[in-house]
């Protein structure tokens, strides 16, 4: 009788003891499970956050972009406006499909810049890192910029497309946009090489070609797409200049479909215009 009940007792506390592991085992489980899918929301929202930065503002243009971004940093901060990871070009979409875009090149067109020995006018000096060496560029800013700038602004997207090194050009957009009326920025990396010359192809942009002009003073920049181009003569330091002036004059009073058609109106009016140069050094 005694040996049955022991038995008794023992068949209890094993079936107990089963009993126990797959209520552990199921706790296990239902843990992991909890887990991985406390896991799967966090990844959703993260990528949800990651899009809405990838995502243009409709109602403020590309200013989150901006902030968050592409491009220039001054005193080391991330470049506000490049090549974005959610889009297949250098470019976001448009904001809006009606809005047209003007490609500015930045050296000799905007700006002139040079190295050591400073010259006797320039407006800011800027001190980038190239290939482990810092270097002292002094620049001078062309007569009427600023106020280009602000005025396009209002109109236009407005592209700042230079051959020149990010390094460099990016630390002279930051002193020149302080306002930040610059959509977009694209650096040499955006350009192509042909025949050994640095080409702005504007065809794989992500933007009609009808609705947008580049404004360069060298002809081997714009040789993809002449048609599209404003040129207009090297800036190094002449202050009574009055390329920018003319410029406005030509946007302000821009009202057609194709832009391409009065571009040439332009460029046989001007007698041709422009002028060459050699690719950016930096």
């Amino acid at each position: 009788m005694v040996s049955k009940i022991v038995k008794k007792s023992a068949n209890r506390r094993r079936t107990r003891g089963k009993s126990s592991a797959k209520k552990a085992a199921a706790a296990a489980s239902s843990a992991v499970l909890s887990s991985i899918f406390t896991c799967q929301r966090r990844l959703i929202k993260l990528f949800t956050k990651l899009a809405r930065i990838g995502t243009p503002n409709r109602h403020k243009g590309f200013k989150i972009l901006k902030k968050s971004q592409i491009h220039e940093p001054e005193s080391g901060s991330e470049d506000p406006i490049q090549r974005n990871l959610f889009f297949d070009t250098p470019l976001p979409p448009l904001v809006s499909a009606e809005k047209q875009t003007v490609f500015l090149d930045l050296d000799e067109t905007l700006v002139h810049s040079q190295a050591e020995p400073p010259p006797e006018k320039y407006d800011f000096v800027i001190r980038p890192n190239i290939d482990g060496v810092a270097m002292n560029f002094y620049v001078l800013k062309r007569p009427g910029v600023d106020e280009l700038l602000e005025n396009l602004a209002e109109k236009y997207e407005l592209v700042v497309f230079t051959a020149g090194l990010r390094e460099y050009a990016s630390l002279v957009l930051d002193r020149l946009d302080r306002n930040r009326v610059i959509s977009h920025r694209l650096y040499r990396d955006a350009c192509k090489e042909v025949d050994g010359k640095l080409v702005k192809d504007l065809s794989g942009l992500g933007r009609d070609l009808s609705r947008a002009v580049i404004v360069d003073d060298n002809p081997n920049s714009y040789s993809l797409q002449p048609e599209n181009a404003v040129p207009v003569r090297p800036f190094v330091d002449d202050m009574a200049d009055q390329e920018l002036g003319k410029l406005m004059e030509f946007f302000d009073g821009l009202n057609c479909d194709d832009m391409r058609d009065a571009v040439k109106q332009f460029v046989a009016a001007a007698g041709g215009g422009g002028g060459a140069k050699v690719d950016e050094a930096v």
